[in-house]
């Protein structure tokens, strides 16, 4: 997938079917000529329906097409005979979508299951026919109901990418080299800020034929959390990732203050985010002899407390079993955790 394919917000313009109108329609034929009433009732105006689709993983099929109009269910007619009810809409996104009122901005649902179905907008009721109204003192009613007309509205879709583990860390710390080595996943790789503009998943091939999803999410700056550089195009995706991976490069000028910033920015925009597992690896290491990684362990140790840290070099090919062993133990921990209801 192209980063000019990867689209995560767009704003649609639905618009329901009306409901067809009741028949008003007397029986006629040979030898009855003054039969009862036998319009028939109206069909059900056509639903907007928003369905979950795990093998789509962008909004890209909104990009260009943002207005959807449902089918008018069709009038009654005589005989009894019903309007056939009009098709359904069904607009399908990736999991991780959020919904949100075009104009209020309130998040309204939020699709994470495939084939999960949403109804955005009801199809107007189609309504009766003359035949219901027939009584001993009005024997010809010459009246039916008119079709309940359908809704509209306007509505944002936001994606916030799915992956087991997210990958946190300034602009060139490394995130996408790590991903190219570690998946099959080809992000692009440059030494300027911010190569990555969209995220990039890749599937980690793990021991015994098991796997995980890892997401590339642009690179975080200070003031990100007030919307500065990526800003929340970065922020949203984040929220969505069971595991994060902190990147911090071993030629930082002081490695320390980088994850305090990093977190930091995380904490203002949604404390919930720290509440997250988290791993913290300083990727290029293999610039580092054995005294230095000692030296930077020391400082870390009193920082991280609890949080996990180790050294990699994606380049060089050292380290990458170990990460993946600890980010699978994460991944699956959590889940246990999860299942059992803790």
């Amino acid at each position: 997938m192209t980063e000019g394919n990867f689209v995560d917000y767009v704003k649609v313009f639905l618009t329901s079917g009306n409901g067809g109108k009741g028949s008003i329609h007397l029986h006629r034929e040979k030898f009855i000529t003054k039969g009862g009433p036998d319009g028939g009732d109206g069909g059900r105006g056509g639903h907007i329906i928003l369905k979950g689709n795990k093998h789509l993983w962008t909004l890209v099929h909104y990009k260009f097409k943002k207005h959807f109009t449902a089918e008018h269910g069709g009038h009654g007619s005589k005989n009894r005979s019903f309007g056939t009810d009009g098709n359904d809409v069904y607009l399908e996104v990736p999991l991780g979508t959020v919904v949100k009122d075009g104009e209020t901005q309130e998040p309204l649902y939020e699709v994470t299951e495939h084939d999960q179905e949403i109804v955005l907008l009801d199809g107007g009721k189609g309504w009766l026919g003359n035949w219901h109204f027939r009584s001993s003192t009005n024997q010809t009613p010459r009246y039916a109901q008119p079709g309940i007309p359908g809704k509209e509205g306007s509505f944002t879709l936001e994606l916030k990418v799915l992956a087991d583990v997210g990958l946190v860390g300034f602009p060139n710390a490394g995130k996408s080299t790590l991903l190219s080595v570690i998946t099959s996943a080809k992000p692009k790789i440059a030494s300027y800020a911010f190569t990555t503009l969209k995220p990039n998943l890749g599937i980690v091939e793990y021991r015994d034929f098991k796997s995980f999803v890892m997401a590339d999410i642009p690179g975080i700056i200070e003031g990100a959390a007030e919307g500065k550089g990526l800003g929340h195009y970065f922020l949203r995706h984040i929220e969505r990732n069971a595991t994060l991976l902190f990147l911090i490069p071993a030629d930082s000028e002081d490695i320390v203050k980088e994850y305090g910033v990093l977190l930091d920015e995380l904490r203002r925009y949604n404390p919930e985010l720290l509440d997250k597992d988290r791993l913290v690896a300083i990727s290029k290491s293999d610039m580092l002899d054995e005294e230095l990684e000692t030296e930077i362990s020391g400082l870390l140790k009193p920082v991280l407390g609890n949080t996990p840290f180790l050294f990699f070099s994606a380049v060089a090919q050292k380290g990458i079993m170990p990460l993946k062993d600890t980010l699978w133990e994460m991944i699956h921990d959590q889940k246990e955790s999860m299942g059992s209801g803790k």
